[in-house]
């Protein structure tokens, strides 16, 4: 018996003080888009009529480890055993070994795009035109483009060719052999952003020539720079959330943005929580947690959760109690599962199963 006592403290030993390789999810706070969030609005509009709202449409999220923190055996074993808790490979969360402060910073990169997103998928839901031209996102160190183009600047034209979508200007680079100059058209960030603030159109352009450079082995050419879409609304829309971060609240602030823009609640007065990306043109895609994000709504008081379809196997292999998984693809199938609900026509609602 002792020996045997001695072996188990030992392990026991062992066990808290040996790290394991993995982290832990768990479900985070839910918010109101509809609502405040410590004393300010979610969501502000000016400059266009808004209507009144009441119940919930949440937005959800989840709580994770920090890179730098080292789970033990016991807490693996503990979370794996938890309901509210999942445990997952270290690398999940942190992959190639990105730190903490990288993590967070991608993070809020994310956000950040989904919240343009959510705009403008709200708008074109309502028919509410928005003006999108194709910008310079991001100038990479130590490339060809540093100190020649910067982030905002206009991309009209790459060697004279009209650009449209951000994609365009990959290919039409694409098309030199290292070493060639490519030409871009722009118009700079500065005189764009007057041109915004005075409610014009950018006028007045430059060109631009680039000389590039072979990107890796595989013998493209580049000139270091990521090109994405910038909007222009026609009128102001704030989005204010703090210490959140990924793109998965986009489905939610969409919605909210179009209750406040159309007359009558969306929810009828009902809790209704969700999650999901969302792109321009309303689609929905899959999120990381879906499980965590399930027990946290039900936590808070939802009946109802909008989930990527993506997400609805995963998701209704556990259901909380209470709660009811509907199944969304765009912003469309939310606003029409949403009306069901209003209506108490929850017989009809598109619901998430495991098959």
């Amino acid at each position: 018996m002792l020996a045997s006592t001695l072996m188990l403290i030992a392990l026991l030993c062992a066990g808290v003080f040996i790290p394991v390789p993995y982290s832990e999810m768990s479900p985070g706070p839910t918010v109101n888009t509809l609502g405040e969030a410590k004393g300010e609005p979610v969501l502000r509009i000016s400059g266009r009529k808004t209507y009144p709202t009441s119940g919930h449409l949440n937005m959800t999220t989840v709580r994770v480890t920090g890179a730098d923190y080292r789970m033990n055996l016991v807490e693996a074993v503990y979370g794996w055993l938890a309901h509210d808790s999942v445990v997952v490979p270290h690398d999940t969360l942190y992959p190639d070994g990105k730190t903490e402060e990288e993590s967070t910073q991608e993070n809020a990169e994310e956000f950040s795009q989904s919240q343009e997103s959510a705009k403008t998928a709200a708008l074109r839901e309502l028919d509410i035109p928005v003006r999108t031209r194709v910008v310079v996102s991001t100038v990479l160190k130590d490339k060809p483009a540093e100190g020649k183009l910067h982030a905002g600047d206009v991309i009209k034209a790459v060697d004279g060719t009209a650009v449209k979508e951000p994609e365009d200007v990959a290919e039409l680079v694409g098309k030199h052999k290292p070493t060639q100059k490519v030409v871009f058209t722009i118009v700079p960030a500065k005189d764009a952003a007057a041109a915004e603030k005075a409610g014009k159109e950018p006028v007045g352009s430059e060109d631009i020539a680039i000389t590039t450079e072979k990107a890796g082995d595989d013998g493209r050419a580049l000139v270091g720079i990521q090109a994405g879409p910038d909007h222009t609304f026609p009128f102001t829309i704030d989005i204010k959330l703090a210490d959140v971060g990924g793109p998965s609240a986009g489905l939610m602030f969409s919605l909210g943005i179009v209750d406040k823009l159309t007359p009558g609640p969306l929810t009828g007065g009902k809790f209704v929580a969700g999650t999901g990306t969302i792109d321009e043109d309303g689609k929905v895609g899959p999120i990381g947690g879906i499980e965590m994000k399930t027990v946290g709504a039900r936590n808070a008081g939802a009946e109802y959760f909008l989930t990527p379809a993506e997400n609805c196997a995963s998701a209704a292999t556990d259901i909380p109690d209470g709660l009811t998984l509907v199944k969304v693809r765009t912003i469309d199938d939310a606003r029409k599962s949403l009306e069901k609900i209003r209506e108490g026509d929850t017989a009809g609602l598109p619901q998430c199963t495991t098959g």
